[in-house]
């Protein structure tokens, strides 16, 4: 009788009447294999440090770009999303950030071919598994582009067997995931408190009572001259809207006519957000394998509709992979990948629409509750115009009434201004081997990738921004072409059994080509068709340019091990990037790793209880070349210049200082750890050190505006990132029809500035809320600090100078200098999960977590005006507000003549902590007695919830959007919000 269990040694026993057979853990099957740089490795015999995430990871999660599929997933990765837009990606940072100026971003490499193309363009049912290198032996050998991490995509390919063919249907709804601010929504609370603040402005600056009642009755209105500009409440001929117990009147009503319009306020938030939408993807796959022939066929549709008018992500993608062994000697294969997307994003819904009248979320997460969003004819109905369009409250100009702030009404907009674009992307890979004697492998690779995309907006003539430009179109078209070509030649031998040798050697090259053109135009003659022969209006606005990045390097690498115990592997790469003067264009770059399976000696043999335990040590140095994404960073050593036309002549103007003397800047990064397997395998795990130091950091370096120039780029000082690593994965009860498991990672960093340029080392480097300093990091906050409220007036207090020990307590904020508060970054950073199968039923729960870090609450700051921003609403925490009554807060008075707007301190500096549910997903597959007459091999049904919530230092807070810092105008609830998304789908296969 044979007896076998996954991750055991199989064995074959004598059939007894009684029987106890144990099973030894299997070293071989449990050697998981990692893909890793240009090639493969046993985990066991892997030197670097590498992380990976399965497919049935990525597939739990429903996104549409599958950056954020790794939140939580990966010690040493952080991930942040700015912009909730279906089809936007993820910021990732591995392993702290290492650059001041330069890109902080990892390499993407999809099957052994570099990609920068856009990760929504990768359906993520293609992908077989997501591995991130993280230290210099994992990842050095890629040169110019593998400083800031790497990951690499590897896509599905067919298994041994006949044909599989796979159906996944899913379809769902998204909704808006983080709610806003506990902000007033009754209406007669707000005039309340406008109100008092009226009345405290002039009794708390000496006027009496009776006064200060009058000043208040004739200006609470008023938008002119400090009011608030609209009447929604009928009141009694003869009575007040607010009593002098800054109540509101118990006979008014709420609704008002003044004979031409009805004014009544809406729910914006319930208005925008509250509508339903569809979400739906389909998704089929044929697969299989030969002895010769290895092939994967997919098609894929993802309908995914945003939270807001005309904002959504829809995809079509197909992908063929085919590896066929042609001869004994050579293997050719090729993966081709064809991809059409269209993301509807509206224009204005970033961070950076901070203050934009087209900024949905900007206007809608702020304005107060007395506002309507529609204009009302007389009788109370939504007005219509002769177009039989909704006619929405601009603020300005639509009734008789103005708003004092908060101009604009982009729900009014956005369902008639449109922006698409459009994208085709072909991704290609053609490879042959051959193999002239065994164990050398010679291969050429090609691959290219060609994104062909095209920008229409069009702002329409009727309402919004455009109006006075009469419709306003932009139409831009680029054309992107990357090409890579490797060589490679491997040879892999073994000597007397135990010596093993893996030499690599060999060339690549890189291109990348982008062309670009656009224009546009306004006086529309047809106001919905987005096109500049529509606009008649000129001249049009035209430009185009082109640019072009090249790199190429000579690599090797050797890996050694013996008798699967002792490993040692170096890599050296020699690359030249088009970035920099041919002078200073090469740069060298390499690793030395080593490793000990110390679970293989035999003084561990009596240990039955560790499967696998290994230590690992590497040292490293690797590039960065990317200053930017301008176009002027392509020849960031050159001066460049514009043409213009002077009165028909050509005028040469200055643009960009360049740098001859500009290379690369330089990381040196070095790992220790042990990875282990324990208790049966039951148990497995890493836990790492890792130190990564950069220096000659690529900076735009700020110079006086004398100079005819505001920045030079250089390389200046360096920086380190210092820390720990804990992944954890077991099972935590295993039987014949249950099983239970759990995974936790957490990371800890601290980032340090250790050099700056001479001509800042003493003072640093400042900014508006940020300071770079020796001893400091690139996160650390600079902010006057507050000091609580003044219990005997109400006013806010601040320290004069902490920095030079000042502690001098003063109410004039312009007196407060800034102060350096530490570094905002996370200590601590990370996920756990648990997995359960229960006879059939699987239930999946992911979250990600964060803890010890700050950043700036700009709209906490903004809802926390004291009333010099009539219009724009209140946090419902300025109801504790400082009054004669109540001394005892640390919040400041009610008074409309105070400044609060945009006045930064620490007040405002906040917990970034966050415990995000990521994924839960529950799942039931059929017996397979029940559908094998079908001709169905599974079929399994899903609930997923995704994004379902997040529990923050403030409700309406996502600290998931930002690293740290932050700013009044930056950070907060300014942009589109992050999606909860529920699904129900349905997997077949044949």
């Amino acid at each position: 009788m044979v007896v076998s269990f996954i991750g055991l040694q199989t064995q074959e026993v004598k059939i007894q009447p009684v029987m106890k057979v144990v099973l030894k853990s299997d070293a071989e099957v449990l050697d998981e294999v990692l893909v890793v740089a240009y090639g493969t490795a046993k985990k066991s015999a892997f030197t670097g440090s590498a992380s990976t995430i399965k497919a049935d990871k990525i597939e739990a999660r429903t996104v549409s770009n599958v950056t954020n599929a790794l939140a939580g997933q990966v010690a040493g990765v952080q991930i942040t999303q700015t912009n909730g837009q279906p089809g936007t990606s993820a910021s990732i940072r591995i392993r702290g950030v290492g650059s001041m100026s330069a890109s902080n971003s990892p390499l993407y490499v999809v099957d052994g071919v570099p990609y920068d193309g856009e990760i929504s363009a990768i359906n993520p049912q293609d992908i077989e598994s997501m591995t991130v290198l993280k230290d210099a032996a994992a990842n050095a050998i890629y040169g110019a582009r593998g400083a800031n991490g790497v990951v690499l995509i590897t896509t599905k390919r067919g298994e041994r067997g006949e044909a599989k063919v796979t159906f996944d249907a899913k379809w769902g709804s998204n909704k808006r995931g983080v709610p806003n601010y506990d902000v007033m929504t009754d209406p007669a609370m707000y005039y309340e408190t406008a109100y008092r603040a009226l009345y405290n402005s002039q009794f708390y600056n000496g006027k009496s009572a009776s006064e200060s009642y009058a000043y208040a009755d004739r200006v609470l209105l008023d938008a002119n001259n400090g009011g608030l500009g609209y009447l929604v409440y009928t009141v009694p001929e003869g009575q007040k809207l607010i009593g002098t117990n800054f109540k509101l009147n118990p006979n008014a009503t709420l609704g008002y006519s003044d004979g031409s319009y009805y004014y009544t306020p809406d729910d914006w938030y319930d208005e925008i957000f509250g509508k339903g939408n569809l979400r739906q993807e389909y998704n089929v796959t044929i697969s299989g394998a030969s002895d010769k022939l290895s092939y994967y066929v997919s098609a894929g549709y993802l309908d995914d509709n945003g939270i807001i008018d005309n904002s959504g992500f829809e995809r079509f993608s197909g992908r063929a992979k085919a590896d066929y062994q042609a001869k004994p000697w050579l293997k050719v294969g090729t993966n081709i990948a064809y991809t059409y997307y269209n993301i509807k994003s509206p224009s204005g819904q970033t961070s950076d629409d901070w203050g934009s009248t087209g900024n949905l979320f900007y206007i809608s997460n702020l304005i107060a509750p007395i506002y309507p969003m529609y204009v009302r004819n007389a009788d109370g109905s939504i007005k219509v115009d002769d177009r039989g369009m909704t006619v929405y409250d601009f603020g300005s100009g639509s009734t008789n009434f103005n708003r004092p702030t908060l101009m604009g009404n982009p729900a009014g907009t956005l369902s008639l201004d449109d922006q698409n674009t459009y994208s085709d992307m072909l991704s290609t890979k053609w490879y042959a081997t051959i193999t002239p004697i065994e164990g050398l492998s010679i291969t050429a690779t090609l691959g290219a990738n060609v994104l062909n995309q095209r920008a229409n907006a069009l702002q329409n003539p009727f309402y919004g921004s455009g109006v006075s430009a009469q419709g306003y179109v932009s139409v831009e078209h680029q054309r992107i072409f990357d090409i890579n070509q490797q060589y490679m030649a491997t040879y892999k031998t073994t000597f007397n059994n135990v010596h093993n040798l893996d030499l690599l050697a060999g060339f690549e090259s890189y291109s990348h080509k982008i062309q670009y053109l656009g224009g546009s135009n306004s006086m529309l003659y047809n106001p919905f068709i987005g096109e500049l022969n529509n606009a008649i209006n000129t001249p049009p606005s035209v430009s185009s340019y082109t640019n072009e990045y090249v790199t190429m390097g000579y690599l090797a690498r050797a890996q050694y091990d013996y008798d699967g115990k002792y490993f040692v592997s170096a890599s050296y790469r020699r690359d030249a990037s088009s970035r920099f003067h041919p002078d200073h264009r090469w740069g060298n770059f390499g690793s030395v790793g080593l490793a000990w399976l110390m679970s293989k000696e035999t003084f561990m043999e009596d240990l039955t209880w560790i499967n696998m335990l290994k230590l690992k040590a590497s040292y490293g140095v690797q590039g960065n070349d990317n200053l930017g994404t301008g176009s002027a960073y392509y020849y960031a050593y050159a001066d460049q210049f514009t043409v213009n036309n002077s009165n028909g002549d050509y005028s040469v103007v200055f643009a960009y200082k360049g740098n001859k003397d500009l290379t690369w800047e330089t990381s040196h990064a070095f790992n220790v750890g042990f990875d282990f397997e324990l208790f049966g395998s039951r148990l497995n795990g890493t836990v790492e050190y890792f130190s990564r130091k950069t220096s000659d950091l690529l900076y735009n370096q700020p110079v006086p505006i004398s100079f005819g120039y505001s920045t030079v780029p250089k390389n200046v000082g360096s920086i380190i990132n210092k820390g720990i690593e804990l992944d954890l994965n077991g099972v935590l009860y295993r039987s014949k029809n249950i099983e239970w498991g759990a995974n936790f990672n957490l990371t800890h960093y601290k980032n340090k500035i250790t050099d700056l340029d001479p001509t800042v080392k003493e003072n640093g480097i400042r900014y508006s809320n940020a300071i770079y300093r020796i001893g400091g990091s690139l996160y650390n906050a600079y902010l006057p600090v507050y000091a609580g409220v003044n219990p005997e007036n109400g006013l806010p207090q601040y320290y004069v100078d902490p920095d030079n020990g000042d502690y001098t307590i003063t109410t004039n904020y312009e007196l407060a200098q800034q102060s350096d508060l530490g570094s905002t970054l996370a200590k601590v950073y990370g996920g756990f999960g648990t997995t359960l199968n229960v006879y059939g039923f699987d239930l999946g729960i992911q979250l990600s977590y964060q803890l010890g870090g700050k950043v700036y609450d700009g709209t906490y700051e903004a809802l926390m005006q004291t009333g010099d921003l009539m219009g724009q609403n209140f946090h419902k925490d300025v109801l504790n507000a400082w009054t004669p009554e109540n001394p005892n807060t640390d919040i400041p008075r009610m008074c409309t003549s105070d400044i609060s707007s945009q006045r930064m301190s620490s007040r405002f500096l906040v917990s970034s902590d966050y415990l995000s549910f990521n994924n839960v997903t529950i799942g039931y597959t059929l017996p397979k007695r029940w559908i094998a007459k079908l001709g169905i091999s599974n079929l399994r049904l899903y609930v997923t919830g995704d994004n379902l919530g997040v529990i923050t230092c403030r409700k309406g807070f996502d600290p998931r959007q930002y690293f740290g810092l932050g700013s009044s105008t930056g950070s907060g609830n300014f942009s589109y919000s992050a999606l909860r998304t529920i699904t129900g789908g349905v997997t077949l296969n044949f």
